[in-house]
């Protein structure tokens, strides 16, 4: 990859490193289905904001049952599969199982795209998940009769946003990522408008969870899909969804500068697997 590509790979996974904590705070209180619908909905608002100010004119519906597709396979299902996963699982957990996306992604583009799997594909995957699993480790308060039907809908996830990761390197030649992002997160919050008319919270949401759901639209979603469509156009499904192995690196990183965690050899033990792994998808 590219320097600018790999910038943007790292930027992108600093915001969906956040996400995980955020969809911890708001999934108890606002409930999954009811998270995810404000999330995409103003992610949305916010990309059709940035798209004024910049005097882009918007071209999605020329693809509207595209967009419906990738709305669903990659935002409103899985965003609201690791929602009701977090409901019981720790954020790191929940990362841990999203780093098996390029894998599924792999494997998804070989059935489908006819992509070779080589062994450097094959050995930094595995060698990603080892980092992850090395980085984050597992939670032992996470026992319990509900975990593994939240484990079940963490990988789940992942494997949606492997079949939307290659449907739209298919699917969406000469659209700008621009409105890729629009038309995905617009058509996320209509496909959730139904069910999420009937969990409608009780009560109103402390602060927390407001500023938590803001930043978690427009910084994690909105700036965040802008430049996970530009990758895709630039590098390809396989390599951009390697980001999901680099995302439990800045969770941690969050972590030590805001909340005072302890950085141990551990950790940079994990860190170094994660980007050993990176190298080794990414490189041809």
């Amino acid at each position: 990859m590219k320097p600018k590509d790999i910038g943007m790979l790292l930027t992108l996974a600093a915001l969906w490193g956040s996400s995980f904590l955020f969809m911890r705070v708001g999934a108890p209180v606002l409930g999954p289905v009811m998270l995810i619908e404000v999330r995409v909905l103003l992610a949305g608002i916010s990309l059709l904001v940035f798209a004024a100010v910049l005097k882009h004119k918007v071209r999605i519906l020329h693809k509207w049952k595209h967009y419906l597709v990738l709305g669903a396979f990659n935002a409103a299902l899985p965003f609201t599969f690791i929602a009701t996963a977090e409901l019981h699982l720790s954020a790191s957990l929940a990362a841990i199982l999203n780093a098996t996306t390029p894998l599924f992604t792999a494997v998804v583009a070989w059935l489908w795209m006819k992509e070779p799997f080589t062994w450097k594909k094959a050995l930094g995957i595995f060698v990603g998940i080892f980092g992850v699993a090395i980085l984050v480790g597992w939670d032992p308060e996470n026992s319990g009769g509900s975990i593994f039907w939240s484990v079940v809908c963490s990988l789940l996830a992942a494997l949606l946003y492997a079949v939307a990761g290659v449907f739209s390197s298919r699917s969406f030649k000469g659209e700008t990522s621009m409105d890729m992002a629009i038309g995905q997160q617009l058509a996320a919050a209509l496909v959730l408008l139904p069910v999420s008319l009937f969990v409608i919270p009780d009560e109103v949401p402390s602060w927390d969870v407001v500023w938590s759901v803001l930043v978690l639209a427009v910084f994690c979603t909105a700036v965040g899909y802008l430049l996970y469509f530009a990758l895709m156009k630039s590098v390809g499904p396989v390599k951009t969804l390697t980001v999901t192995f680099i995302v439990p690196v800045f969770g941690t990183i969050w972590g030590a500068l805001f909340l005072q965690e302890v950085i141990t050899g551990q950790v940079f033990a994990g860190m170094l697997l994660i980007l050993l792994s990176v190298f080794l998808v990414s490189r041809k």
